[in-house]
């Protein structure tokens, strides 16, 4: 059973959320959902048996190990648009970053911004004052706004 406290939090959370996505679409004041993920990077380590009458080209599933990548991806789903950036890590440094593309490079014009995101230790505006001089972390931040999906539901 959920305790009432952390069942009270998640029900605000995913209200939030959902009020946010019955906004109508506003080029000033686009909703852009935010999301990161690592993945890793393999090579094959055998080459595929060919194709043949009836039968298709077949894999072996081993491969090498060749470390890790992390996804950084922005969705506006009623903007019909979608960014994918691959990074070799993802620090608070690389979230202030990605933050600072959306607003100066995806929508200069916009108003404000409001990005839906996790509950992620780096996604939070302290990680854009790690990251820039404090003038330019505050003209980041002016623009944004953030919701938050609740924890163990994004």
């Amino acid at each position: 059973m959920i305790p009432p406290k952390a069942n009270a939090q998640f029900v605000y959370y995913m209200e939030d959320v959902l009020d946010v996505d019955t906004r109508p679409y506003d080029p000033l004041h686009p909703s852009v959902c935010f999301d990161e993920s690592s993945k890793q990077r393999v090579a094959e380590t055998q080459l595929p048996l060919p194709a043949k009458p009836g039968q298709p080209e077949r894999y072996d599933y081993e491969y090498e190990r060749n470390g890790v990548s992390n996804l950084f991806m922005f969705f506006e789903p009623l903007g019909a648009w979608r960014h994918v950036e691959v990074t070799d890590q993802r620090t608070a440094i690389d979230y202030a970053q990605q933050m600072k593309y959306l607003v100066d490079e995806r929508y200069p014009d916009a108003i404000l911004i409001t990005v839906i995101h996790d509950q992620l230790n780096t996604h939070v505006p302290a990680s854009l004052y790690k990251a820039f001089e404090p003038n330019e972390a505050k003209r980041i931040l002016d623009k944004l706004e953030f919701h938050y999906t609740p924890k163990h539901g994004s």
